[in-house]
């Protein structure tokens, strides 16, 4: 039997006759990427929002490391081991680097946290850049930034909200292979909204598909490439 860090399990989040999201199950392994794709609208966000606990439940659970979580706030969740990062960065602009960094450490009640600062910005190509106001730094890196400010004390899990939005190919290859190293060197398990369909299918140990709120096809990146209804749906003849 598998032991999943995550499970959502016929998660369903309605807005009156709305079906947002509708029986969605999803797992996610230890160190495992778990791509999610779809048209716009199709549930996905919605997913990370119902599972960090930013959008109350209508039906089913979330399970984190065997914990059921699905009544707590988001905060609490977090501070079990399920981060988050969101399309807009969260950083602080006029802040130092290593300075937000380790604020955000010491919010989560790290012990040491300027050590823990410093290993997710030693981890992110980012330490040399820790005396630097943030708004000096590139878009790639402020991503990054926002990466980090996610990864302060050692989640478990990472959901990530169109993490390369607006960055150029080079910069997205980049944040992927990072991301791909956390898996194996953190043990992190990242669930990841992409449209960058290269990311997604580059990065992911698996993909799952949305369409209308509802999961029509999930499994290894390839499978699904090939799936006639992925393709028709979202991926185009030419996929």
């Amino acid at each position: 039997m598998t032991d999943y860090v995550l499970q959502a399990e016929d998660v369903a989040i309605h807005y009156g006759g709305v079906k947002a999201v509708d029986g969605v199950a999803l797992t996610l392994e230890k160190g495992q990427i778990r791509g999610l794709i779809g048209p716009n609208g199709a549930g996905k966000s919605t997913v990370i929002d119902a599972i960090t606990g930013r959008r109350q439940l209508t039906r089913g659970k979330v399970v984190l490391r065997g914990e059921d979580v699905s009544q707590m706030g988001v905060v609490e969740r977090r501070m079990r081991g399920l981060s988050r990062s969101f399309q807009r960065t969260s950083i602080f602009g006029q802040m130092l680097v290593g300075k937000q960094v380790e604020l955000a450490s010491h919010k989560m009640g790290v012990a040491d946290s300027q050590a823990d600062a410093q290993a997710v910005l030693e981890e992110l190509d980012l330490w040399p850049l820790a005396n630097v106001e943030a708004q000096e730094l590139g878009y790639g890196e402020q991503r990054r930034l926002d990466l980090a400010l996610a990864l302060v004390g050692r989640p478990s899990v990472l959901l990530l909200d169109e993490p390369m939005a607006g960055l150029s190919v080079k910069e997205s290859l980049d944040l992927a292979q990072h991301l791909k190293r956390l898996t194996s060197s953190w043990d992190v398990s990242v669930l990841l909204v992409e449209h960058d369909m290269d990311v997604v299918f580059g990065i992911s140990d698996v993909v799952t598909v949305f369409e209308l709120g509802r999961v029509i096809s999930s499994g290894e990146p390839a499978l699904v490439r090939a799936d006639p209804r992925v393709r028709e749906a979202y991926l185009g003849s030419a996929a």
